[in-house]
């Protein structure tokens, strides 16, 4: 009995996550995914860059640390085994950068320890596995949530709902791979066909092939029961064909454009590749007059104030002035990884490689993008912020001496004192390991032409 009432609370669950997205549908497309068995309390929140993450009962997003390898070794949490705990991390590693290790971290005496800003995700004494989600018991005997074997946190970065401010499946500035052992947002499967996949851009959430991430695009003159890809036109583009046996779903549908030849839909339009397209998930077919690329979800819109320029290798989103905007990552080398982009953690990273260790000197270097009076934000990725010009910090309420700045993902973003015109991007890389790990990167809008940071 108690089976059976467990399977219609599943299904009541599943039916009432349904409904919230078929309304949240209603104001603008978002990602769908694979509805699973969660655990009491649990729910899937739908967010702006993320897509859908798992969240906890307040709605705070929930991540992993997966094990991964850097320069000199591996670090993150092994399936089974959370390596993120109580003691204060006050000496480097020497596992992620070039200097040995021993070296005392910036703000040792008030540096948290990894549990202290990654709070874990406690299982009660009653908890028991549901589908993906088990009960991991750690090394000092405490019960902690896991998903797909990884230990999951949630950050004390995230305020609301919906904020996924502590980590990401992909950095602001590079990829995650070269930065070091990010944490991730846990997230259910996107729901689509296993023909096709999702990468993550600062565009959105880009459809592609799953085989060899080849952008898939649509045609305005099709419509949702008729390809109109005539012999010229299927010259460059090629229909992505179904398989026999697949059935409609979801946002997914299927025209059959010739006895046993079947081609996919999606949201109402045909779904084509582009063969000549010179990279992975290009965006140059969305450049051809009737042609788009493909989003399971599209990024949120820049502050309106805001340009973009077209320079040698790309496009760049830049200021009123056309001034390139950047954006700063930086990841410390302590074992437990913590993060250093954020203005309310130390600011000697950032200083060290853009102002000799000065505030004054590196905001002449990296000036920050000052948001207008009448600024608002638009998103929840692009906010105004104050910070202490003194320290760089976030500042206090009411305190003197702010900037009131944009921020993307909480972080500042800059400009470069280097840059003398629309499209410059003179300090595109500026820092280690080509600005991924700490340093700062020019804010790409278009992708696919050399100069992308992902």
């Amino acid at each position: 009995m108690k089976k059976i009432h467990g399977l219609i609370s599943f299904v009541a669950v599943v039916a009432a996550a349904g409904a919230v997205f078929a309304q949240a549908r209603g104001k603008a497309e978002l990602e769908d995914y694979v509805r699973e068995p969660l655990p009491p309390g649990f729910q899937v929140m739908q967010t702006e860059l993320e897509g859908p993450v798992f969240a906890d009962a307040n709605g705070k997003t929930i991540y992993v640390w997966p094990l991964n390898a850097v320069r000199n070794g591996d670090l993150g949490d092994r399936k089974g085994e959370p390596n993120c705990g109580d003691k204060v991390e006050k000496l480097s590693s020497g596992l992620q950068s070039p200097y040995p290790g021993g070296l005392e971290m910036p703000e040792a005496d008030t540096r948290p320890s990894c549990l202290a800003i990654w709070p874990g995700l406690w299982a009660p004494a009653d908890a028991k596995d549901t589908g993906k989600f088990t009960v991991v018991t750690r090394k000092d005997g405490r019960r902690q949530w896991a998903y797909e074997g990884y230990a999951l946190y949630t950050s004390v970065l995230d305020q609301k709902p919906g904020d996924v401010l502590g980590g990401s499946k992909r950095t602001m500035g590079g990829d995650a791979r070269s930065t070091g052992v990010i944490r991730q947002p846990a997230a259910p499967p996107t729901n689509v066909p296993p023909q096709f996949a999702v990468n993550m851009s600062d565009s959105g959430r880009q459809l592609t092939l799953a085989a060899n991430d080849a952008s898939v695009y649509v045609s305005d003159k099709d419509t949702a029961t008729k390809s109109n890809c005539d012999a010229k036109c299927r010259q460059d583009f090629q229909p992505v064909l179904a398989p026999e046996h697949v059935r409609p779903q979801a946002d997914w549908a299927i025209i059959e454009n010739s006895p046993g030849v079947k081609q996919w839909i999606f949201r109402g339009k045909p779904l084509y590749t582009r063969p000549s397209d010179r990279i992975p998930h290009s965006l140059e077919g969305g450049d051809i007059p009737g042609w788009s690329n493909v989003w399971t979800q599209k990024a949120p819109m820049a502050p309106k104030e805001f340009t973009r320029h077209i320079n040698r290798v790309g496009t760049v989103l830049g200021d009123e002035k056309g001034r390139t905007i950047y954006v700063y990552a930086c990841n410390d080398d302590a074992p437990d990884q913590q993060d250093c982009s954020h203005p309310s953690q130390p600011q000697a990273f950032r200083l060290a490689v853009s102002g000799k260790g000065d505030q004054q000197r590196a905001m002449q270097n990296f000036p920050y993008v000052l948001a207008g009076e009448n600024a608002k934000s638009p998103s929840a990725a692009w906010t105004i912020i104050s910070i202490d010009s003194a320290t760089g910090k976030k500042a206090a309420a009411g305190q003197a001496g702010t900037l009131r700045v944009w921020a993307y993902r909480d972080r500042p973003v800059y400009l470069c004192a280097r840059d003398k015109k629309p499209g410059d991007i003179e300090c595109d890389s500026w820092g280690e390991n080509f600005g991924l790990r700490n340093g700062y990167r020019a804010f790409w809008v278009r992708e696919d032409f050399g100069g992308s940071h992902g």
